[in-house]
């Protein structure tokens, strides 16, 4: 057959261009425009090759093979198959497994069958050296292309450079059209504006059960305890550590701004989320009822809108936290029945109600964000997620805010 196939290795391909734009090869460095890298590769692939491309082959490894939103993005692409090999931490590492041997099957079963007359191999690792050559036995022309390795070595196994028929070096430039360095410090969209509201809560008295001891209170304490040491089981009870840190607790108890702190409601509750379902915490201070009764997405979103949601998410959401906390604070607010609901919920700022932040961070754990991190999603990006929400919030009540004609 009269046509080409490329086999790319993902983890080489995007390590090394990670390594020469970003110095180093952790893909979290750099951002991928797939559909852009895909175009090129095939352009590059059918030039060199002089001839058409049947399919270009995406090996690489996810945690349990789950695909990941880069790979299901991928498979939807014309021409593209993506194969998924195991993505395994060891000695605080990540590793493929399972992805060499793939690649190898792959590329000695289409030289078995004749499926083309080129292949193109985009890979550095050695072990794929029997497969190159079974390939070659067949008939087939090998290519093979690096990436240009960041200190000008090589960055191939030098008997699979040897081996092939073909050699091509993808360079700084043909590189850096689909794929570039993030910046330093992270979030890729800007911040919100800071509301003044923040300093007011963090500034403002605690309640007085929160306050640390006065030094006074802190001597007739200590003298106390000298005098007469409570006994337990044989065992000196401990003074209580001074409290001079508000915790989340106590920033919840307090009121509005400028407001005098109220002492806790002996009846009052407040409902977190966990895996056991919603727990009721006693002697802290519930969320308001209008608050805590808003609807999360799931039960705004009917079955239709899941898939058109679904399909967005594949084809357009690119998984930056900040974009993924606006993609899903807009849908909520769009299916809202009372619009009102938003004025309310900006009133909140910067605590987002429990039961939309659980849902909001599950949501955004589908964008791989849960990925190479030990299954937990590091505080930076819990951080841009919830900055990207308030970005929304603050652009709705903005506009409804704003002048007629303006």
């Amino acid at each position: 057959m009269d046509r080409c196939i490329v086999l790319v290795d993902a983890g080489y391909l995007l390590g090394a261009a990670a390594s020469l734009l970003a110095g180093e090869p952790s893909r979290s460095r750099i951002t991928v425009d797939h559909p852009a890298l895909i175009q090129g590769l095939r352009e590059r692939a059918e030039s060199d090759t002089e001839r058409p491309l049947l399919r270009i082959y995406w090996f690489d490894g996810a945690p349990d093979r789950v695909p990941q939103p880069e790979h299901r993005r991928l498979r939807v692409m014309p021409r593209v198959t993506v194969r998924l090999g195991a993505l395994t931490r060891s000695d605080g590492r990540w590793a493929q497994k399972g992805v060499d041997a793939a690649m190898h099957a792959e590329l000695t079963e289409l030289a078995r069958n004749r499926a083309c007359s080129d292949i193109v191999l985009v890979t550095g690792d050695g072990d794929l050296l029997p497969g190159m050559m079974a390939a070659k036995e067949h008939g087939v022309a090998v290519h093979l292309w690096a990436v240009q390795a960041a200190d000008g070595d090589y960055n191939q196994s030098e008997d699979l450079v040897a081996e092939a028929d073909e050699r091509r070096v993808l360079d700084r430039a043909w590189i850096t059209k689909a794929v570039r360095a993030k910046e330093l410090g992270g979030v890729c969209a800007p911040q919100p504006v800071p509301r003044p509201e923040i300093a007011a809560i963090l500034s403002a008295p605690l309640p007085e059960s929160a306050h640390a001891r006065s030094p006074e209170r802190a001597a007739d304490e200590q003298q106390e305890h000298s005098a007469a040491p409570a006994e337990q089981n044989g065992e000196q009870e401990r003074v209580p550590a001074a409290k001079g840190v508000p915790t989340p607790k106590d920033l919840a108890a307090l009121r509005a701004p400028g407001a005098q702190p109220a002492p806790h409601p002996a009846n009052a509750t407040l409902r977190w989320s966990s895996d056991k379902g919603w727990v009721d915490r006693p002697g802290v201070v519930a969320e308001p009822p209008e608050i805590a009764s808003m609807p999360t997405l799931a039960q705004l979103t009917s079955a239709e809108q899941r898939w058109a949601d679904r399909e967005e998410d594949i084809t357009t959401v690119g998984g930056d936290p900040y974009e993924v906390g606006q993609v899903f604070s807009r849908r909520w607010m769009e299916r809202l029945p009372e619009p009102a609901q938003v004025q309310k919920l900006s009133t909140m700022y910067p605590r987002i109600p429990h039961r939309i932040d659980g849902e909001l961070l599950r949501y955004a754990a589908r964008f791989g964000l849960l990925a190479h991190k030990d299954d937990q999603i590091d505080e930076h990006d819990r951080y841009a997620i919830r900055a990207g929400f308030w970005r929304e919030i603050d652009v709705r009540t903005t506009a409804e805010h704003a002048p007629a004609g303006e």
